[in-house]
């Protein structure tokens, strides 16, 4: 089966059923083991059309298929240089199995398939961890942290590489997601000033991860302190509030980077802001640039060894909670829609096979 949503209408989604075609030269049939579902692929759907995550797997218009984090086990290969039974970490459709064009390369393989040409490698790579994931409450953290994890270590290199443009501290916005506690987390790792922006029912949570300096609601955003060289990165995608703190700062708003978008609903434009023009962070541009400047294995290795320390810091505040079947993927990506899910709940679906 296949999970898919309406690319018109995030609302509307279906299941239907997962042709299995006969394999051509170079591909491989994997089983999809077990993938993630959180709020990043909310985002994924809202800027789909945009950069193209609607073309990782194609559909039939109008319905997409939105890319998550998950295993997958060759059962079937006609590619000398993979493996059955090998397994592989990447981007995966919702979906209990998938067909791939691959072509080995130095840590895995690449979907080398025509629809993917446009895509940067960065999203067309699939890790061998055959013998790397030790147990399966890692696995599931690798799954649910790791991609969102890079996402925020690389604004974090981004702001660090340009020395936070002078601002001495950074508004993030939806500082629940767990993209934003990553962030914060690597904030407060170089001992750079963060301040947590959330809804009133969340504020405690956000206070019990200790990652933040200072949190507080939207309805308090304006009790900021707006003559402090301050930049913002917005988890939220929420206009309003993005022109509340443009507005607030103004000239002391050093920085306005768009990350994610929690808060879908409200992404209308706004009209001309005061302070920087609000930039779009495109993940795969600041990952080349730390590949060219040190090369893959150490971007990797840093990404890694900094993973390992957030992921132990998560057992104070993350519960997995683990479905099973492609068809429990519905209600829970409904949650995560409509913004009804508990930010201490991680979400894993087990296919079944």
């Amino acid at each position: 089966m296949i999970f898919e949503v309406n690319r018109s209408d995030f609302h509307q989604t279906q299941l239907v059923k997962n042709p299995s075609p006969a394999l051509g030269e170079g591909q491989v049939r994997l089983v999809v083991e077990r993938f993630a579902v959180t709020a990043n692929n909310i985002s994924y759907a809202l800027s789909g059309e945009m950069l193209g995550y609607w073309g990782f797997f194609p559909s039939t218009d109008p319905w997409g298929r939105v890319p998550v984090m998950g295993f997958g086990r060759v059962t079937e290969s006609t590619n000398p240089d993979i493996a059955v039974d090998s397994r592989y970490f990447g981007f995966f459709p919702m979906a209990n199995e998938v067909v791939i064009a691959a072509s080995k390369s130095g840590i895995g393989f690449n979907d080398v398939g025509a629809h993917r040409e446009p895509h940067a490698a960065v999203y067309t790579s699939f890790t061998n961890v055959t013998d790397t994931i030790p147990d399966a409450h890692t696995g599931n953290l690798y799954l649910l942290l790791r991609g969102l994890f890079m996402t925020s270590w690389l604004v974090d290199d981004y702001l660090g590489d340009n020395g936070f443009h002078d601002a001495t501290s950074t508004i993030v916005t939806s500082a629940s997601s767990k993209t934003s506690i990553a962030l914060a987390q690597r904030l407060q790792s170089r001992g750079h000033h963060a301040v947590g922006l959330t809804s009133a029912g969340n504020v405690s949570f956000v206070e019990s991860l200790g990652y933040y300096d200072q949190i507080l609601s939207y309805d308090d955003i304006e009790s900021l302190d707006s003559a402090r060289l301050s930049g913002v990165v917005d988890m939220a995608g929420n206009a309003k509030v993005l022109g509340r703190i443009h507005q607030h700062f103004s000239d002391s708003l050093r920085f306005s980077i768009q990350v994610g978008a929690t808060h879908w609903e409200e992404t209308e434009p706004g009209g001309e802001l005061p302070g920087p023009t609000p930039e779009f962070f495109f993940a795969p541009s600041q990952i080349a640039k730390r590949n060219q400047d040190g090369g893959p294995a150490e971007a990797a290795a840093r990404i890694d060894t900094d993973l390992l320390i957030f992921f132990a810091g998560t057992s104070a505040w993350l519960t997995v909670e683990e479905s099973s079947g492609v068809a429990a993927t519905e209600p829970i990506y409904r949650e995560l829609l409509e913004g009804r899910t508990d930010p201490a709940i991680g979400h894993i679906i087990a296919t079944a096979n």
